[in-house]
């Protein structure tokens, strides 16, 4: 029968994940594991509850080999209303349940007790910048690979495979172009590295916002 990975524990659920992606044993696993100390015996500890402490490098090494994200490890997701099951948590930290830890680990609480602070919001908003950055960067990719599948059409064609005009492409990454400036110049700002969502300047874009 197939473990729903709903019981206590950070290694049972490291099991029950392994089981469904038809990992057969923890030496399997540690295999998956590349470049890292953590070996079938450890992982054998983990699971059976033997070792309850995991480093942040382990934790995140062995949800990588079970392509799955950390937070299904880490909480009982699965049963949002459900306490963490973490040893050793404060007594704030202990009391929240799945869904608030998954909303306050990604940044997106909206809890009264969270982002309270000028500072907070502060992170807040350049969380959520980042986010729609990322968004709006991947966007204006998409937008230029088709402007340039289109560049060598006849007129007549313009109406490109797509079923849009190229004006109307071209109008679309132009507003593509401005957010990400204006969100790249607000992380900026805020001490942020925005190198990851440069592009060359061509010829047809914007001017930059001042």
């Amino acid at each position: 029968m197939e473990e729903n990975g709903n019981q206590a524990g950070i290694g049972h659920r490291i099991r029950s994940v392994r089981k469904a992606r038809g990992i057969k044993s923890t030496a399997d696993l540690a295999v998956l594991v590349h470049g890292s100390n953590i070996s079938g015996a450890v992982l054998r500890n983990i699971e059976a509850g033997v070792k309850t402490e995991i480093s942040v490098s382990q934790l995140l090494n062995i949800a990588r080999a079970l392509n799955v994200s950390p937070i299904f490890l880490l909480a009982p997701i699965r049963e949002p209303d459900s306490r963490l099951d973490i040893p050793n948590l404060s007594d704030d930290l202990s009391q929240m349940s799945a869904i608030d830890f998954d909303e306050w680990l990604s940044g997106t609480s909206d809890w009264i007790r969270e982002w309270t602070t000028v500072e907070d919001q502060s992170e807040r908003n350049q969380l959520r910048a980042m986010r729609e950055l990322e968004r709006q960067a991947k966007e204006r990719d998409r937008l230029s690979g088709l402007i340039e599948l289109t560049s060598g059409l006849e007129p007549a064609a313009e109406e490109n495979a797509f079923g849009v005009e190229v004006d109307v492409l071209l109008s679309r990454r132009t507003e593509t172009l401005r957010q990400v400036d204006r969100l790249s110049n607000f992380l900026k700002l805020a001490g942020w590295n925005v190198d990851r969502w440069a592009q060359a300047q061509r010829a047809d874009d914007p001017p930059a916002a001042p």
